[in-house]
Order: structure tokens, then C-alpha cells, then sequence
């Protein structure tokens, strides 16, 4: 079946190419929960580079691009599912979205929970890496690009 008439990975139920496949083809994601979707979509299709894109872009250096790559391709996705998204109302630009991930590799089957953190700035959504670090403080400007102080934006979010 060609790439763009197969069903979206993220369990939509759309086509690839109505779904996550806007996004990886650059389409800006219009929300955090669609952000997410589209990650879940970049790793079962190996799309590294997408991955590093919409994480934000001061935690990039500190990602592992080979075990990204690694874990992507040496597993076999069997599914993604939405829980909660949560919009911050104190801080628009702000969202969370639990999910549940579920792999099969050379270990075993896997289930990964997760309350994400996402920010956006401009017209993109990026997630915001649990696993890396932003160093800033408290009264530094924010590293999501925002204009605002550490402590009045991203902080919250990484501190969950």
C-alpha cells in the first residue's frame, strides 16, 4: 500500500497524508495533542530529523540522535494512546498531554505513560524534554524563545 493511503500511526483512524503526514512534511501542528501525535508518527517512521525539529530548540544538543534513531527503527510500534490534554490557563502558550505508548523489541513488549510538556512559540508547538536539561534561572529569559522570564513560563513545565 503506497505511504499515503495507509492509516496514520498515531491511531487517528485518517490517512497518513490527512493526519501526522501534514506535519512531517512541515505543516505546523495547530495544537500540542496534534504536536505529539505527529512525534508518536515520526518515531514508527523513523523520522529522526522531525523528532530533533519540534523539541525545543535549546534542549536539542543535549538529545541522542543515534539512540533515537536506534529506538525507532529496532522497534515495532503497536500503538498510541490519548488520555488528557491540558491547556494552561494561566499560561496559554503551555500544554500538557498524557499518553501511553506501546512497543514490541527485542526485549519484550513495552508500555511507556507520559504527561508531556509543550510550548509554543509563533505558529509551532515544541515539546519540552524531561530528559535534557534547560538551564536557566529563575529570572533568566526563557529558553523557548518566549521573551518572558524562566520562572514565569517554561519553568513550570519542567518542574512537573
Amino acid at each position: 500500500m503506497p505511504a499515503q493511503n495507509r492509516n496514520c500511526p498515531c491511531g487517528s483512524g485518517d490517512r497518513l497524508d490527512e493526519c501526522c503526514g501534514r506535519h512531517l512534511a512541515g505543516i505546523p501542528a495547530p495544537s500540542a495533542e496534534r504536536l505529539m501525535r505527529s512525534r508518536y508518527s515520526a518515531y514508527v517512521l523513523g523520522d529522526v530529523d522531525y523528532l530533533l525539529q519540534t523539541t525545543l530548540a535549546a534542549q536539542r544538543a543535549g538529545l541522542d540522535r543515534a539512540a533515537m534513531q536506534a529506538w525507532s527503527l529496532q522497534s515495532t510500534w503497536l500503538g498510541l494512546t490519548v488520555e488528557k490534554t491540558e491547556q494552561s490557563a494561566s499560561r496559554p502558550a503551555h500544554a500538557f498531554v498524557t499518553f501511553s505508548a506501546r512497543w514490541r523489541d527485542a526485549s519484550g513488549e513495552h508500555i511507556h505513560r507520559e504527561r508531556s510538556a509543550f510550548v509554543r512559540h509563533g505558529d509551532h508547538w515544541y515539546f519540552i524534554d524531561p530528559t535534557v536539561p534547560l538551564h536557566a534561572g529563575r529570572n533568566d529569559p526563557c529558553p523557548c524563545g518566549s521573551g518572558s522570564k524562566f520562572k514565569k513560563c517554561c519553568h513550570g513545565a519542567t518542574t512537573r
